[in-house]
């Protein structure tokens, strides 16, 4: 119960630390003027040394490549020709499916009532009589 309570006086102190208007008006104009910044010297512009010019370098001569032929590819061997049964000419004929009847409406359909029922309401009691 004391911890209850201990927790309750600091909730309390920090809602009455947030209520006050100085630090709520001192906040926001803060934020909301701009810091003046300080204005910095120029820099000197930073210029580079020249590149080196490249060396002019012989050109490679290659050698010829050899002159051998390539070797053959070996001949592949011819597969023999599959040979496939003959199509029927004639569609085979279904199965017959036994008929399923289904069972017979009623003849009379049922009476579904369109109405709400009335729910008696209980009456007041009497009214006193006054003299």
């Amino acid at each position: 119960m004391a911890a209850l309570s201990y927790y309750f006086l600091v909730s309390l102190i920090v809602a009455v630390s947030f209520t006050n208007l100085h630090a709520v008006e001192a906040a926001r104009s803060l934020l909301q003027t701009m810091p003046t910044m300080p204005n910095l010297p120029p820099l000197p512009k930073a210029t580079l040394p020249p590149l080196p010019t490249l060396p002019n370098l012989p050109s490679a001569t290659l050698p010829p490549l050899p002159a051998t032929p390539l070797p053959t590819q070996p001949t592949v061997p011819s597969l023999p020709k599959p040979t496939f049964p003959p199509m029927p000419t004639t569609i085979p004929s279904l199965p017959m499916v036994p008929k399923m009847s289904l069972p017979p409406l009623p003849a009379t359909m049922p009476n579904i009532p369109t109405t709400l029922p009335t729910i008696p309401f209980l009456s007041p009691p009497p009214a006193a009589n006054s003299p």
